[in-house]
């Protein structure tokens, strides 16, 4: 086949129209690319840089099938969206990435945990839980996780449970039960697979989350592990996304046992938050890289250049509206410092409304830079609660 491809090279459609679309589309300009973006919010973070938005829900078939026919190709940088039309649309011709049917798996946390089990991937063990039991939960065993079967995000949908008085604060949802690691580490791999099954992964990182809400607080990448860990990651995380037939980029999360074991918590199919210091610190970012598959062309390099932290910029406590960005001045006089804002026109108390990545010569230097970041830039909001 011939390498020439006329402008735009593709016309990609995005449902959803958040941060994780907004650094998509930026990318997608590089590559020669135009976008559309689908989000319910006009205006939305990643429609502003698009510059074409189809206002409707991520989940509206008639608004589904126009952003299908009025691109080459549909991609989405969120979970909770109508698998149902894009299955009918993808069996009428239209090119979705990840499949449609991929990502209903995962969007029913029992059903992936199911898949990884009968896939003869690592993972802790479960039961289905239909309805919260104390029987059934005291007989599992604590300690335990519960989970929704759906929905669950940032935290939310997730509930530990030490012993049986955590049995109060059970989530009054579907969803199953699987058995408390003690994880000495929780690691990621992102991981790019293209239509042609070529597959390339990222050096490992290590998350470190916040403590009151277990949204991802404090990236270190490389994770501070060994060689041999980290390849074993790699490989357990790349033999994940090939037993899916995935295509495009996914989020491998893990746990790194005391023993040395590895097990794999969860896969997004999609860019993800433990994936933003490629951006700065990598050959190919992860925004890029998930066009490249998808489009088929050519996986880019995923050597890490420098070592990197990557912090979570939220919403503060006692503040709601319009954003009001306090300490932006202090964090950029810090060498290395690299700030994303994410154009939400409202912050609320733990909402995501940017990141720092650090990039330094050590992840020492760069993670004692973060911690510096972290108390001098704040995002506050014009009314207080």
């Amino acid at each position: 086949m011939e390498d020439v491809y006329p402008y735009p090279v593709a016309r990609i459609g995005l449902i959803g129209g958040g941060q994780l679309g907004r650094m998509m589309v930026k990318a997608a300009k590089r590559l020669g690319c135009t976008c559309v973006v689908l989000d319910p919010l006009q205006g939305s973070p990643a429609g502003q840089v698009a510059g074409h938005q189809i206002v409707g829900d991520y989940s509206d078939p008639a608004k589904l099938r126009e952003l299908a026919e009025s691109c080459d190709i549909v991609t989405f940088e969120l979970e909770d969206i109508d698998t149902e039309t894009l299955i009918t649309l993808e069996e009428e011709g239209h090119r979705i990435y990840p499949r449609p049917q991929l990502l209903a798996t995962i969007q029913d946390k029992y059903a992936q945990k199911q898949f990884l089990r009968d896939a003869g991937i690592p993972t802790s063990d479960f039961i289905d839980m239909p309805q919260a039991d104390a029987a059934a939960f005291a007989a599992f065993g604590y300690p335990l996780v519960q989970k929704a079967r759906r929905g669950g995000y940032d935290g939310r949908g997730v509930a530990v449970m030490t012993d049986e008085t955590a049995f109060a604060r059970r989530l009054p949802v579907p969803g199953y039960v699987e058995r408390f690691v003690d994880a000495e580490k929780e690691l990621a791999v992102m991981v790019a697979r293209n239509v042609g099954g070529e597959c390339r992964v990222y050096p490992t990182v290590e998350m470190r989350f916040h403590a009151g809400d277990n949204v991802l607080d404090f990236l270190v990448a490389p994770a501070n592990i060994d060689s041999e860990t980290a390849r074993r990651a790699e490989a357990l995380a790349m033999r994940t996304v090939e037993a899916m037939d995935g295509v495009g980029v996914f989020g491998v999360e893990l746990f790194l046992a005391a023993d040395g074991g590895l097990l794999v918590n969860e896969v997004a199919p999609r860019t993800h938050n433990s994936g933003h210091h490629t951006i700065e610190a990598c050959v190919t970012d992860q925004f890029e890289q998930h066009l490249r598959a998808i489009l088929g062309l050519p996986l880019g390099e995923t050597r890490q250049l420098t070592p990197a932290t990557m912090v979570n910029l939220l919403g503060e406590p006692g503040y709601e509206g319009r954003p009001v960005i306090s300490g932006l001045a202090a964090v950029l006089a810090i060498p290395g410092v690299c700030v994303h804002i994410y154009g939400k026109a409202v912050t609320k108390p733990g909402r995501k409304m940017g990141h720092v990545t650090v990039i330094d010569d050590s992840i020492d230097s760069a993670c004692e830079k973060a911690t510096r970041v972290k108390t001098l830039i704040k995002i506050l909001g014009d009314k207080k609660l």
